[in-house]
């Protein structure tokens, strides 16, 4: 099967629309689809992106990790196979084609099984490639996923069907050579997987004070290894991964808990209230009380996911 993308967006972005009328983050029937909708370009937000992939269905938003910068709209899509915290803003939207996004989760296990399947998807496997990647959008994944979100439409069919569709997008995003990373990380003891296991110690730790000997342990690595395996797939070091996932979190704790940030800081892992100001401003652009007033005037255009 093939065809015209420009065929299936303005369904797309008609059941977006239709799903998704407030701005944010709006949850589906379907456990691995949620939608976001911005009805106006955001400034720059920071978020912990979880493996997942994003489909456009209408607008534009870029991407850094890092200083890389990934760009996706209709036409492409955006993996991140690991969690990763990104800057992200949508740079095109207007409140009558406000920007829609069709966010689907995806597992290692799934992921795994698929692999194990179809042995014709692996692709032989060396240093890990990065855990972020936009790709070009095909015919047969958009058709995918709208039929996936058709069900939405007979929710007696949800339970049969959605997972035979959500086996095919993986499938489907399987068979792009960009996706290798996906394969690397549902591999067991391959040097992505063992990045993984640090990444998801760190990101339910963060506030502990770990040395980098400690997790070159953990991933039964040598700490330049380590160094070089973590900053392949995350475009960073494990210590500038934990600072940005402790900010992260003390930003969210700031905003959703009302805490002041002498609290907050502690909360997260710092010892140094002076250093955790320096570098909450370094990463946000304003000290932490100013941009706690920045953000309850604008929520939720800075808080948000991918």
């Amino acid at each position: 099967m093939s065809g015209d993308i420009n065929n299936l967006l303005p369904e797309l972005a008609l059941r977006a629309k239709r799903l998704a009328t407030e701005e944010g983050m709006t949850s589906t029937a379907l456990e691995c689809m949620q939608l976001f909708r911005s009805n106006q370009p955001t400034e720059i937000t920071h978020a912990l992106y979880e493996p997942s992939v994003c489909i456009i269905a209408q607008g534009q938003k870029q991407a850094r990790l890092g200083e890389e910068l990934y760009s996706y709209n209709p036409s492409t899509y955006l993996v991140a196979a690991v969690d990763l915290p990104v800057r992200g803003q949508v740079i095109e939207a207007t409140p009558e084609q406000p920007y829609l996004c069709i966010r689907l989760g995806l597992k290692p296990h799934k992921i795994s099984e698929m692999l194990l399947e179809n042995r014709q998807l692996l692709r032989p496997v060396k240093m890990p490639h990065r855990g972020l990647f936009v790709s070009q959008a095909n015919y047969q994944l958009l058709d995918a996923v709208l039929r996936l979100m058709r069900l939405l439409d007979t929710p007696d069919d949800l339970a049969v069907l959605a997972p035979l569709v959500e086996r095919e997008i993986l499938y489907r995003l399987l068979l792009d050579e960009q996706a290798v990373i996906l394969q690397q990380t549902a591999q067991t003891d391959s040097h992505a997987q063992q990045i993984t296991r640090v990444i998801k110690t760190l990101k339910h730790n963060y506030h502990k004070n770990w040395r980098i000997e400690e997790l070159a342990q953990m991933a039964c690595m040598s700490n330049s290894a380590l160094h070089a395996h973590f900053k392949s797939i995350t475009n960073m070091t494990p210590l500038q991964y934990l600072k940005q996932l402790r900010l992260q979190e003390a930003r969210r704790l700031l905003f959703s808990e009302n805490l002041d940030a002498a609290t907050a800081s502690h909360r997260v892992g710092y010892e140094s209230p002076s250093q955790f100001n320096r570098e909450y401003q370094r990463l946000f652009g304003l000290p932490p009380v100013r941009d706690l007033v920045r953000l309850r005037n604008t929520a939720p255009a800075l808080i948000q996911a991918n």
